[in-house]
């Protein structure tokens, strides 16, 4: 854990926010080596912060130990560089176990992921969340998709709650976002902090920042580091040229590409960062692992979008 607060780390990025995969073995276990190699090297490319076991991560196939020991992994590989960020989730119990587990393991913050399956009022919410943020002395995202969709007025309440400091959009109803921004900025002005967190986030950027969104988190960095930082800084510098070239041609057919497959949102990158010569293993069930095809127009795709990145030099 570092001392200088997760929100103002977070607000001023230097670069994409990186989720890194779990890697497993042969045997369907943890592969602790892989995943500190995939860690290392997403700080090394640039990324200006780590989500630890979140969606990508699939939080959802680790039991608590794993969880914790590869958020421990995490944390000692960053040594305090960029901030590490990890999921919590399931009920509010569930949820509360794994908040303590990555503050004990050394983390900086928490991802709150939707509670399991239930569909609930906006006050149940409203005190699952407030549960989490209580239940230790880590900052917390909430994360907005499926089963667990704020009106603006709770997202105000969330904002006033002690230890939650952003709200993160997995939905994409940019009308929705605009009122909970505006809210938001009316009835609780402050830091807090807003993520575009729809799949492959780049697609939709360009829609967030006119919100006001400029954070999200990106998938591609997992095995593509060099396009994800291309163009994060395209878009930062505003050379709309760059920004729309990659996604013209790299970022529109992986999405076209993504939706060929239920999972594919994890299970594609996962075959993206082995086509990149980092062995993670395979996805744990329900998830499936791309067709054959898939995975060669993903390696074709790969290589036009480094491809791209000559056409600019």
């Amino acid at each position: 854990m570092t001392s200088a607060p997760l929100a103002a780390r977070l607000g001023i990025p230097g670069g994409p926010l990186f989720f890194p995969v779990t890697a497993y073995g042969p045997d369907g276990s943890v592969d602790l080596d892989a995943y500190r190699a995939h860690v290392r090297r997403g700080v090394e490319s640039g990324a200006a912060a780590v989500f630890a076991c979140c969606g990508t991560g699939e939080f959802h196939a680790l039991v608590p130990e794993e969880f914790e020991a590869c958020v421990r992994a995490a944390v000692e590989e960053t040594a305090g560089r960029v901030p590490v960020v990890a999921g919590a989730g399931y009920g509010t119990a569930l949820a509360v176990r794994y908040a303590r587990l990555a503050e004990g393991a050394g983390a900086d913050g928490l991802l709150a992921m939707p509670p399991y399956l239930v569909v609930a009022g906006q006050e149940g919410l409203l005190r699952h969340y407030r549960e989490v943020a209580a239940a230790s002395s880590l900052p917390v995202i909430v994360y907005q998709r499926d089963n667990a969709v704020f009106t603006p007025e709770s997202v105000v309440e969330l904002a006033r709650t002690d230890g939650i400091i952003g709200f993160k959009d997995g939905v994409g109803d940019l009308d929705l976002m605009q009122r909970i921004v505006s809210a938001v900025r009316t009835e609780a002005p402050g830091d807090f902090l807003y993520f575009n967190g729809l799949p492959t986030a780049e697609q939709t950027q360009l829609a967030y920042r006119a919100v006001g969104i400029t954070l999200y988190s990106s998938a591609v960095f997992c095995f593509a580091p060099e396009i994800a930082l291309a163009f994060y800084q395209a878009l930062e510098s505003g050379d709309d040229a760059t920004v729309n070239r990659l996604l013209d041609g790299f970022y529109r057919p992986f999405v076209e590409l993504r939706a060929q497959g239920r999972g594919y949102a994890v299970a594609l990158v996962k075959a993206g960062v082995r086509l990149r010569g980092l062995d993670v293993g395979e996805v744990r069930p329900p998830l499936h692992e791309p067709s054959e095809d898939h995975v060669k127009q993903l390696a074709q795709l790969i290589e036009r979008g480094y491809a791209l990145l000559e056409e600019d030099k």
